[in-house]
């Protein structure tokens, strides 16, 4: 592999179910700080690809470099571990749980171990909790009510604050406002920003173009698994966009 600054590093991937093809040899850059926008119609492979990098789903062909190690048989545990994470529109929190909780599931500091006994650090658990959700942005009242009892877009802050605590690489959110009112939007805008100037990569799937011009730094068109536009949100409008996600010709 040649010297690339990329973060995560996608070439060819290629992914059939059954005789279907979900992607064509798509390939990607994502670099540190960059938010890139991954648009298309419903079908076009967006999601097929997050969840590739999560792990979930094994690419039938084409490679994966993480910085520069290329990676092979991934799955979601190693894609933890190699600091990637995915925020999906559901959320996956444990409503009955509080923020601070969920922020730290599954990475509770621990007081004493004997065995299998463990004994939690609440305390050390909570500030720590704290810092993570104040580090994007946001501040709760009350860190142990269940998470079911907060705004959309305080819920949205906690899901992030969670995965930020592995996602040292990339961080990828599937439709992340598509549940928000105006004001929630916004909210959870601007902590997708704050992630990225974390130094870290941020994909974001959406069908609302008002969201990739309010933060997104490139933008990547795809329409039947293949890669129709890839550019610098400076570098082109909404309707270049639109005519790629619909395989439309377009002259500038």
């Amino acid at each position: 592999m040649t010297e690339n600054t990329a973060l995560v590093h996608c070439v060819g991937i290629t992914k059939y179910f059954g005789g279907v093809q979900a992607l064509d040899s798509f390939s990607i850059d994502l670099h540190p700080g960059e938010i890139v926008a991954l648009v298309g119609d419903n079908g076009a492979g967006k999601s097929t690809f997050v969840k590739i990098l999560s792990g979930i789903y094994p690419p039938d062909d084409g490679e994966i470099w993480i910085g520069d190690a290329k990676v092979e048989n991934l799955n979601p545990g190693r894609a933890r571990a190699l600091g990637i994470e995915t925020v999906y529109q559901h959320l996956s929190l444990a409503d009955n749980l509080g923020a601070a909780a969920n922020v730290m599931l599954g990475q509770e500091p621990l007081r004493f171990r004997i065995g299998p006994l463990r004994v939690i650090d609440e305390k050390q658990a909570l500030a720590e909790a704290q810092r993570r959700i104040g580090e994007v942005g946001a501040s709760l009242d009350d860190y142990a009510i269940p998470v079911r009892s907060l705004s959309g877009g305080q819920r949205q802050a906690v899901a992030i604050a969670r995965a930020l605590v592995k996602a040292n690489r990339l961080i990828m959110f599937d439709e992340p406002t598509a549940a928000l009112g105006v004001r929630q939007t916004k909210a959870a805008l601007d902590l997708i920003q704050r992630v990225a100037g974390q130094g870290v990569a941020v994909i974001i799937i959406s069908h609302n173009l008002d969201d990739v011009f309010a933060v997104a730094d490139r933008v990547v068109a795809l329409r039947q698994g293949q890669t129709t536009l890839d550019s610098p949100l400076a570098g082109t409008d909404r309707e270049e966009i639109v005519a790629c996600m619909m395989g439309l010709s377009f002259q500038r």
